[in-house]
């Protein structure tokens, strides 16, 4: 089992090399569905989004799908951005993991990055024609993980992914693949994920019909011809991360945990994201960290924040988290969640 552990793990980083080779030119912009890199849940995000080895709450689906059967209980969380850049943009995300023997788990997660409505206007009614006209983008997955030993699990998410802007929308399938491998040592682990591996979009829809004079220079003609706009095909936003995490400290009260992520998305260059974790009874939660080290032109920046974890019975508790991101000219951004654990 060692040895099909070890070519796992040399499938996935030669996938990350070649990918990182193939992608040297840059494509900052070049992909559709770019809500689809917005960091998940206020734990992550405080721990400065360095979350693919640490992975042990239901936002799993989305850092790593192969760490969903690790976390050994079953979860919902549901996570909210009331502000997301600007003032009426929010941003949520819903998941469940239900674990099955320990070994077994599968999961559902929601993701809405909604822009909320704004008044239609054109030249001849520049203060509003009374109608309204909204966009938002939604990702809906499916996720499935096994543990293949007691240290080492794999996982996957399929999903489908819609961006729709009044009339218009595209859509498609993609799939996240991820591992998980538990050292044993300090809390050591390692964690790798590619995400967002699936078709192109192309946006369609009513919006894009038109009606037009195929021969203005001649009377006589139908003026009525009903014609659609070719939209282009645009990729979906890959991406590949590699990252540690380790306790630096641990006791029967305390525990400090440090983590890193390798970060190598096809729209923007390589990064890194840094975070620790400080814990108390495993009850009370401090976090810091600092995201996209070494990319250039970056707004985002340190982070911080905290959580609560209550004990309800034995097997079952209640979590608050709160994150907090640094975002250049934006501002802050803030993100609420609710944990329950059975």
């Amino acid at each position: 089992m060692n040895g099909f552990i070890k070519k796992i793990i040399c499938v996935f980083s030669i996938v990350g090399l070649s990918f990182c080779s193939a992608n040297a030119q840059s494509k900052v912009g070049t992909t559709a569905a770019s809500f689809l890199g917005i960091a998940v849940g206020p734990h992550a995000i405080a721990n400065g989004g360095a979350f693919v080895a640490i992975a042990d709450d239901a936002t799993s689906i989305y850092y790593n799908p192969g760490g969903i059967s690790q976390i050994g209980t079953s979860q919902f969380m549901v996570s909210h951005t009331n502000k997301w850049l600007v003032d009426n943009v929010k941003f949520d995300w819903a998941g469940v993991v239900i674990n099955f023997d320990g070994s077994n788990a599968i999961g559902v997660s929601i993701t809405q990055l909604n822009y909320g409505e704004e008044l239609v206007t054109t030249e001849d009614q520049p203060n509003g024609t009374g109608e309204t006209w909204n966009a938002a983008d939604l990702a809906i997955g499916l996720s499935y993980a096994r543990s293949l030993t007691d240290r080492f699990s794999i996982g996957g998410t399929a999903k489908y992914i819609q961006q729709k802007i009044w009339n218009s929308r595209a859509s498609s399938v993609a799939l996240d693949v991820g591992l998980l491998y538990n050292t044993g040592y300090n809390g050591l682990k390692i964690g790798m994920s590619i995400s967002n591996f699936g078709n192109d979009m192309r946006m369609d829809g009513k919006d894009l019909y038109r009606q037009i004079d195929l021969d203005p220079q001649h009377s006589g003609t139908n003026k009525t011809i009903v014609a659609r706009l070719k939209t282009e095909d645009w990729p979906l936003p890959l991406l590949f991360r590699a990252g540690v995490s380790i306790n630096a400290m641990k006791t029967d009260e305390m525990r400090f945990t440090l983590a890193a992520d390798a970060l190598r998305p096809s729209d923007n260059g390589e990064s890194l994201n840094i975070g620790g974790e400080f814990a108390w009874h495993e009850a009370i939660f401090l976090r810091a960290g600092r995201k996209s080290l070494f990319l250039e032109d970056t707004e985002e920046g340190y982070t911080f924040g905290g959580g609560a974890r209550y004990e309800l019975t034995a097997v079952s508790a209640v979590t608050i988290d709160y994150g907090y991101e640094k975002f250049g000219v934006f501002g802050g951004i803030q993100t609420f969640s609710f944990n329950i654990t059975f």
